[in-house]
């Protein structure tokens, strides 16, 4: 076997259905255009049928394809809904990921009920609601599948000003580990990556000039991240050859944050 039928046999998505919920966001695009190029027909999935189309079309431009279904990740019965829509033009689901994120920005005790409850929904809830309803037909494919979720930096670390994020994320990689142990033994397997800080439209307000300069001064690798560093590891976790021994693991992707703490 040569060193590119190596590398392909390990990281190639060939002949998988990967829908990526948030598919529309700047990082869940990125994540996208990834598995796109990797071999995956990728569902991009989201609210915006607009943004939705234009990766659709990026994606197929790239020699990949895609199509979009919009979700409403509010509702359980969408996100239901964009399952068995799947399964109905593919008869499978290899990959899920639940990319999906909401954020407000304000001091501690200004944060409303209404901003509490609309963050836990968005990041926690249809996250969970997607594990559940994804994970119960993987498990009975052949070859089983994988679910990625998306944590944060904060899911460990306190950060100022997103009091409610911080704490979905960490609710979320907490969910994760229970998912995974919960289907172990079961072929699917669930993992999270916890990217830094890539900035995107629900992170752009809290990113005053005073905020950039402490982050990156907390960055080994002084700068942020770009979106498309973000695939690689989506890629690695979600494989079936390259991953197949890895579950329950939370991945950071952040330019060294979490490891120079003092």
């Amino acid at each position: 076997m040569s060193a590119s039928d190596y590398v392909s046999h390990l990281f190639s998505y060939e002949g998988q259905v990967v829908v990526v919920i948030g598919g529309t966001g700047v990082l869940g695009g990125a994540i996208c255009d990834g598995f796109g190029k990797a071999g995956g027909h990728v569902v991009v999935s989201g609210r915006s049928e607009e943004r939705g189309l234009a990766r659709v079309e990026a994606i197929r431009q790239a020699g990949g394809s895609a199509e979009f279904i919009a979700v409403d990740v509010f509702e359980r019965e969408s996100l239901q809904s964009l399952r068995d829509q799947v399964l109905a033009s593919h008869g499978q689901v290899d990959v899920l990921v639940n990319c999906a994120g909401m954020n407000a920005a304000v001091p501690y005790e200004e944060i409303t009920d209404e901003d509490w409850d609309w963050i836990m929904a968005g990041n926690l809830r249809s996250t969970q609601v997607g594990c559940q309803l994804f994970a119960a037909h993987m498990k009975t494919q052949e070859n089983g599948g994988s679910i990625l979720n998306i944590g944060s930096v904060t899911s460990h670390l306190p950060l100022s000003k997103v009091f409610a994020y911080s704490a979905s994320k960490a609710a979320v990689v907490n969910l994760t580990k229970n998912v995974a142990r919960e289907y172990a033994t079961q072929g699917v397997r669930v993992n999270a990556i916890c990217p830094g800080f890539f900035p995107a439209e629900q992170n752009r307000k809290i990113l005053a000039p005073e905020r950039v300069e402490k982050i990156i001064g907390q960055t080994p690798m002084d700068r942020f991240g770009e979106p498309e560093e973000l695939i690689g590891a989506c890629l690695l976790l979600c494989s079936r050859n390259a991953g197949s021994f890895i579950t329950g693991a939370d991945y950071y992707v952040d330019g060294g944050f979490t490891a120079n703490r003092f």
